[in-house]
């Protein structure tokens, strides 16, 4: 369990900030001189060096997005450049990219970060500019949603790149991409002139997540854990009856694949910060605001508590919650977190991408009268960790930023060298963009900034 009693401040955690803003852009400007675009999207290290995958080029967005984060930061132009000119040259395929459901991680990282930086000002106001950047994040929102399976109770699902039958938990948090096109004002048009609303889908979509990838050990799911998440729910395509868990990343259908666990835990408090910039009036048409925010908030707090209860003391948790060699590591929950075990990897990745989900719905609590402290808590004492050794790579050879992250554990994507049987010290690019955007965010508190977020009354 995360030991929320080690809770740094955030003024202590400003040298480790420092400092990670001069790894990060060391790393981005390794990876830029060294790397040749036509060897493909970079995912994970081998060795310490980015290779492709040649899966579906859901990280390329991470990549640029990290030079924008960078500028963001520091303000040093050079990566502005590099994230700009990127997004313009590489990113259009993945605005109408039909195939997949990561149009929120690529998209918004990209085209959102830069219209979100002209909106606070950090770029200068050009109507043409932002009129590209929002034209592409309405497109991406609409062939997102455009990937829909309906369930047997009228609601319905973005469903996976695995086909119609495939409920992702990974998709909340890519759900951005549907609240960033109705903030536009943007629609789908279906068959016939069919007006499709994007807040309809995307509320869909949250409401099937959280019913069916979250378990809460109550009614059908009284056998189960409060907050534990299955990776992918299954589903006939004939009459939309749900079937049964799944999961491809994982370890089975019954434990907890602590990414996908962390892509719940801070798609929903991103969500719900969302809903705090639409009237009333608008949320009536799907059951109203309580109704609403209880949904997100229930699933929000529910895999948060998972997470602290089955991740080790300092909040970097194993790859799955379920995998067989844990046994081995004995009370493993009540100590740090071991990279070099024997066993079972780390995965570093999840608690970069959780951490931001802790944080989020801390604040959100503590807004409204409600204590959020012990997730503003673990939260920073995650951070703590990842920006430290020996997760942050110190390493000038090595291209990654953040180390012990695991890719696909059941299809054997990741590197292990001759004498392991366990993947540890590589880096993965969804891994270094999620501890990016982690810094910023906390970055912003410690210098007291525009608190970070793509959605607000101003953009």
């Amino acid at each position: 369990m995360i030991d929320l009693k080690q809770a740094p401040t955030l003024e202590s955690l400003s040298p480790l900030l420092k400092n990670f803003w001069n790894v990060s852009a060391q790393k981005i400007s390794l990876l830029e001189s060294q790397r040749d675009p036509s060897d493909g999207t970079p995912v994970f290290t081998i060795q310490g060096q980015y290779v492709a995958q040649g899966w579906t080029e859901w990280t390329q967005g991470f990549q640029f997005g990290s030079a924008i984060i960078q500028y963001d930061a520091t303000g040093d132009s050079e990566f502005l450049d590099i994230g700009r000119q990127a997004t313009v040259e590489h990113m259009a395929s993945h605005v109408t990219h039909f195939g997949v459901h990561d149009h929120g991680f690529n998209n918004v990282s990209t085209y959102g970060a830069l219209r979100r930086l002209m909106f606070e000002g950090r770029l200068p106001f050009d109507q043409w500019e932002l009129n590209f950047y929002e034209m592409a994040l309405k497109s991406s929102a609409a062939v997102q949603a455009y990937r829909w399976s309906e369930t047997i109770d009228g609601d319905g699902f973005i469903y996976s790149f695995n086909g119609p039958h495939s409920l992702f938990c990974d998709t909340i948090r890519s759900l951005r991409s549907l609240s960033m096109g109705h903030a536009l004002g943007h629609e789908l048009m279906h068959e016939n002139d069919d007006r499709v609303c994007l807040l309809d889908r995307m509320l869909q979509h949250a409401k099937s997540t959280a019913r069916y990838s979250v378990y809460y050990d109550e009614g059908r799911d009284d056998y189960d854990q409060w907050g534990r998440v299955a990776h992918e729910s299954i589903f006939n395509v004939i009459d939309g009856r749900y079937r049964c868990p799944s999961t491809q990343q994982g370890y089975s259908p019954f434990s907890t694949w602590t990414r996908g666990l962390a892509w719940i835990m801070t798609g929903y408090p991103e969500q719900l910060e969302y809903l705090n910039t639409i009237d009333d009036a608008e949320l009536d048409l799907y059951g109203g605001r309580e109704e609403i925010e209880a949904m997100m908030l229930k699933a929000a707090q529910a895999s948060c508590d998972f997470f602290i209860e089955n991740t080790p003391t300092d909040g970097i948790p194993y790859w799955d919650t379920g995998a067989p060699g844990l046994q081995q590591l004995g009370d493993y929950l009540n100590t740090t977190s071991d990279p070099f075990n024997a066993y079972e990897p780390i995965d570093s990745s999840a608690a970069a991408i959780g951490a931001q989900g802790l944080l989020r719905l801390g604040r959100y609590l503590n807004q409204r009268g409600s204590d959020g402290d012990k997730y503003t808590q673990a939260g920073l004492v995650t951070a703590q960790s990842l920006l430290s050794a020996p997760y942050l790579c110190s390493d000038p050879e090595h291209q990654g930023l953040l180390l012990h992250s695991v890719y696909h554990r059941p299809r054997g994507w990741d590197y292990m060298s001759d004498d392991s049987r366990v993947p540890r010290g590589e880096a993965c690019m969804w891994g270094d963009y999620h501890l990016r955007e982690l810094a910023l965010y906390l970055q912003r508190l410690v210098d007291s900034g525009p608190y970070y977020t793509f959605f607000s009354d101003k953009a």
